[in-house]
């Protein structure tokens, strides 16, 4: 079996402020509406208005309406989009990785996050590596921590998952709020929470030498989308977050600011707003972070759980490793399923060729007979 392997430690080696960054772009989009049905273009674009506070998360959730995403939809709908793109154009999208946001966050943030792991399928197809997320090892991932038993005291995972979907219903709007109704902004604590419903941005980037097409789910516009494709949009985060009152508290949440910041960094998202809760799920504030300050942040008056450069750095290298045209290479130069693995409590990303032959269902039918008669 063709198999490598690259060790995160020492993480010192990565430590420094030299890799260039491509400041994301968006070259297009996709919606998933209220049934998950795919759409090409803005349709679930929402718009951001504070909630009026203090805020029940808890309301609402005996009739959540939630996504089943246990099935594997590859990279169906990014590929999708993309081919959309190349017909429009009539240029072909030129990446080094294609992917989703969610895999990239677990590469960016793994120097930081040694206990968490995961596993990914990638594969080589047209000068260009397309990763996506190991479905099967996902959902026995959600199996494992849904049976876990929680703390005396502390709220069902179920309940705290949804805490985050109603702070985002609660601060949303369908159009900007100028035109929206004050009856239908006053009413949000009313809605069905529905998180079939998606805004995806696909933008073009790039760490290092690996240029990279990601796609993922942005919660709203701060104002506008503007109509210029080279403007840069105000897209807005939206998280929750315990409420801080012990140095414990504080460096958890400085964890979790890791994760806010790589996920909103890797789409151009200039603005995180977090909702602070108590422990019965009541927001009582709001705080506005800058997504660009948010490490130099933690750096100066933080606990010094993780470092942004580090993070940066680390990732620029691994990715070139798994470019087609690295020096460093290590993997994935041909075509077949291949598996990047970092295993839980581990420093070590493995990664290893499946198959012998195909691309499995990574590539969708459509996107490969439409590249290979362009």
């Amino acid at each position: 079996m063709n198999r490598s392997a690259f060790d995160i430690q020492p993480i010192g080696r990565f430590y420094g402020s030299n890799t260039t960054i491509r400041r994301p772009k968006e070259i297009t989009c996709f919606s998933y509406d209220d049934q998950h049905e795919f759409h090409l273009g803005d349709s679930s674009l929402r718009y951001y208005y504070p909630p009026r506070l203090p805020a029940d998360l808890n309301r609402g959730f005996d009739v959540f309406q939630k996504l089943d995403d246990s099935a594997d939809e590859h990279l169906d709908a990014l590929l999708e989009t993309i081919l959309a793109l190349e017909k429009d154009t009539g240029k072909k999208c030129e990446a080094d990785i294609i992917t989703w946001r969610g895999m990239m966050t677990k590469i960016l943030t793994a120097p930081f996050d040694m206990m968490n792991g995961w596993e990914m399928n990638a594969t080589y197809f047209q000068g260009t590596v397309f990763i996506e997320e190991n479905n099967a090892y996902k959902n026995h991932q959600k199996q494992l921590q849904h049976n876990q038993r929680m703390p005396q005291g502390m709220p069902p995972q179920d309940l705290m998952a949804y805490w985050g979907y109603k702070f985002e219903t609660l601060s949303l709007l369908n159009q900007p709020w100028d035109p929206t109704p004050r009856e239908e902004i006053e009413s949000r604590e009313e809605l069905v929470v529905n998180n079939n419903a998606q805004y995806c941005s696909v933008v073009r980037t790039g760490i290092g030498s690996t240029r990279l097409v990601i796609g993922g789910e942005v919660d709203a516009v701060w104002d506008t989308k503007p109509d210029r494709k080279e403007d840069s949009i105000n897209w807005v985060e939206l998280k929750t977050s315990a409420e801080i009152k012990n140095d414990r508290d504080m460096v958890k949440y400085e964890r979790k600011l890791l994760k806010f910041w790589a996920q909103s960094f890797l789409l151009g998202v200039p603005k995180i707003i977090v909702g602070f809760r108590d422990q019965q799920g009541i927001v009582h504030r709001l705080e506005e972070l800058d997504t660009a300050s948010l490490p130099g942040k933690v750096k100066k008056i933080g606990r010094g759980t993780w470092d942004g450069n580090i993070c940066i750095n680390f990732a620029a290298t691994f990715l070139e490793c798994m470019a087609q045209n690295s020096r460093l290479r290590i993997t994935i130069h041909e075509e077949g399923v291949w598996r990047i693995r970092k295993p839980e409590k581990s420093s070590i990303i493995e990664v290893f060729k499946m198959v012998d032959s195909g691309t499995g269902d990574i590539i969708s039918p459509s996107f490969s007979a439409w590249r290979s008669s362009a």
